[in-house]
């Protein structure tokens, strides 16, 4: 562990603003999560199968790539490879085009020449590459419109999470930004902090020439990309731009529509407490009039795939290890840096290996912050052993490759490889050790907890905070020795035989009987309104007068129009982005997580508006997610689970980001064929 890395270590254990932000985040990450799991009791086994379908991608890796590329080809999608950042970064630099200038009539001098607008969604591919650097050196004008992500943007920052980009962030801070950047009065008001954002992102959404997402997964059976947000700027991205560019890690497949979700009941139970995130995207296909390309990358995974390392391919970045992790909550991740005093761009436990397997010994660093207590291992939903992955890091055992293999202890300072060695001596040895117990315990006895003598952060790091222990009195064999089972406080009874040892059940809240019941809790959790109805026009019209809307956007063949024109609502079917309600059609509804399936090129309803109608039929709520697989297939589908959310400011959910802050599901329940 270099000296610089120590230094960024305590700047951020001393930092009090950073201590309290990264206490908000991991408190409520954590109720989240232990809540959102409660709802599948059978989570264990779901771990264990999910572990197994990424462990037989990662081993058939060409073999379920050469299917993916093949069925998003006829699709007609556009698919590249790139085997490296500075191939992917030609790549979007081809697909831009040389020109990267716009023309624009102006009333003044006929034309004028603007830099060509990315819209992008939050991609760590794109960050672990450097992209926006990259394409910002052109003369392209790249925007980030995740929340946290353009917060960090403006602040010319990296990520310092995952999943929650401003993690690292108060309020405060947010509220002196927004109002040097955009002249707005002070405010701490969160509302109305992501209000401003919404306002500037939308313009952003609606005129961009590109929009550039990630991939959470793809499906090798359909050639299908599923990308999950909540705010909804996923959404827009993919949706609205005539050219859309996704950034994949080659890594990022699951077999077929089944595994996916399976995934999906674990990633955003994960990744944010959530059953299921707000929208949930199928895509298959180029929307009408646009064109579609997916990058695929490979940057070292396939060498990483050859090493002892590649259980970190496992990982689907749900960032519950971060959020798991003692020391990460400590530190954030910009204090995860190498020796050059780069920021890694995966940091924690899981960025602690991966940042090493892809980009070498400048990170071997990153797997001395950590205490192997196994806590990332536990939270991890597809299993991975991350403990066992940090010790190869610093055993050096990174790039074994064909039989070779470097020598250990390449992430250790020599005075811990030292150490370590004297410590392999005497644990090896019984004797030895039971006597080098005894002078331990009687040096620690002469020397009090809080004595300098004590805190010795030039050799451990230890003593920035928390002083050196002491050893007990007597050792755990002299106790047993010499007072046996009975006197040390531990009930031994029970073990050895499991029907003696107490099982905790999981809680769950009592479960209504009818899947419109269930439907109807799950979405009024979410801050949804569920309206049952025998008359759907009816009773819309009567939602729409009631709340004084004279003009909606209106699917096609959904409602009475007839009944609406005599009741005085306008309605257009076309694009209109001053329309404050849609009504779209929903396919089917999710009982378990009160999602409604749509279809995505409906954005104009179910997206833009800041309030949203669909029209369910009670007898197509289905029990969960599974079920629902067969239908999204070859389609642009969308899974909406609520209103559009955040929670990237100080963890305070704020509904209504860049999608609908209502959504109303008008059930129909007349019983009609």
């Amino acid at each position: 562990m270099t000296i610089e890395f120590r230094k960024r270590i305590l700047e951020s254990i001393q930092n009090e603003t950073l201590q309290t932000a990264l206490d908000n985040n991991t408190e409520r990450r954590l109720k989240g999560k232990a809540l959102a799991f409660e709802s599948i009791p059978d989570w264990r086994e779901r771990r264990i199968r999910a572990h197994n379908v990424r462990a037989d991608v990662i081993e058939r890796l060409e073999e379920y790539l050469g299917q993916f590329i093949s069925n998003a080809e006829a699709n007609g999608i556009i698919v590249h490879r790139a085997k490296d950042a500075d191939e992917a970064i030609n790549i979007v630099l081809r697909i831009v085009g040389s020109n990267v200038y716009r023309h624009l009539n102006n009333a003044d001098d006929g034309s004028r020449r603007t830099p060509t607008l990315i819209a992008k969604s939050k991609s760590m591919v794109s960050e672990e590459i450097s992209l926006n650097h990259a394409l910002e050196k052109e003369g392209i004008r790249v925007v980030e419109t995740d929340l946290g992500e353009y917060i960090v943007q403006l602040r010319h920052e990296r990520p310092s999470h995952i999943i929650t980009p401003a993690a690292h962030l108060k309020k405060e801070q947010v509220a002196q930004l927004f109002h040097e950047k955009f002249g707005i009065p002070y405010t701490e008001d969160i509302p109305t902090l992501t209000a401003t954002a919404r306002k500037i992102l939308r313009e952003v959404f609606l005129t961009a020439d590109i929009g550039m997402s990630g991939v959470n997964f793809g499906a090798a059976d359909t050639g299908g990309m599923c990308i999950v947000t909540n705010e909804g700027n996923g959404r827009m991205v993919t949706t609205i731009p005539k050219t859309h560019i996704a950034l994949m890690g080659m890594e990022r497949l699951v077999p077929n529509l089944d595994d996916l979700a399976l995934m999906l009941s674990l990633l955003p139970r994960s990744a944010t407490g959530q059953k299921l995130t707000v929208y949930t995207q199928l895509l298959h296909k180029p929307m009408p009039g646009q064109t579609r390309h997916l990058i695929i990358l490979d940057n070292g995974r396939s060498k990483l795939r050859n090493s002892p390392l590649k259980e970190s391919l496992y990982c689907i970045r749900c960032g519950a290890c971060l959020n798991a992790c003692p020391v990460f909550r400590e530190l954030s991740g910009h204090a995860y840096i190498g020796r050059d005093l780069s920021i890694a761009p995966y940091p924690g436990p899981i960025g602690s290996v991966i940042s090493p397997g892809l980009f070498g010994e400048n990170y071997f660093q990153l797997a001395q912050a950590s205490s192997l207590c196994g806590a990332c291992k536990e939270a991890c939903p597809v299993d991975i052993d991350l403990p066992k992955l940090l010790t190869r890091v610093r055993a050096g055992a990174v790039d074994e490759e064909r039989g070779k293999k470097k020598d250990g202890g390449e992430g250790l300072t020599w005075s811990t490889k030292t150490f370590l060695k004297i410590y392999t001596r005497f644990a090896t040895h019984p004797k030895l050790f039971a006597i080098s117990q005894k002078f331990a315990s009687l040096g620690t006895h002469l020397l009090s907890p809080r004595s300098q003598w004590m805190r010795l952060p030039a050799f451990t790091g230890w003593g920035y905070s928390k002083d050196m222990p002491r050893f007990a009195s007597k050792t755990f064999r002299d106790r047993w020795d010499g007072k046996k089972n009975g006197a040390l406080g531990i009930d031994t009874s029970g073990i050895g035989t499991s029907d003696n040892v107490p099982i905790t059940p999981i809680s769950n809240s009592p479960t209504p009987n009818s899947p419109l019941s269930r439907f109807t809790a799950e979405l009024t959790a979410l801050s949804g309104s569920v309206h049952q109805t025998d008359d759907p026009t009816r009773s819309i019209i009567e939602y729409l007068t009631s709340n004084n809307v004279k003009r909606i956007y209106l699917q096609t063949n959904l409602l009475d129009e007839s009944q609406l024109r005599q009741a005085g609502i306008d309605f257009t079917h076309e694009s209109d982005p001053t329309i404050t309600v849609g009504v779209t059609k929903a396919w089917v509804g999710l009982a378990d997580t009160g999602s409604v399936l749509e279809a995505d090129e409906e954005l104009f309803g179910s997206l833009l508006p800041e309030i949203h109608l669909t029209v369910l039929r009670a007898e197509d709520i289905l029990p969960s997610l599974p079920d629902a697989m067969d239908l999204v297939k070859g389609k642009n589908a969308v899974f909406i689970t609520g209103p559009s959310r955040t929670a990237d400011i100080e963890m305070t959910l704020t509904i209504g980001v860049h999608g609908p802050k209502e959504i109303h599901v008008f059930v129909d329940d007349s019983k009609r064929g």
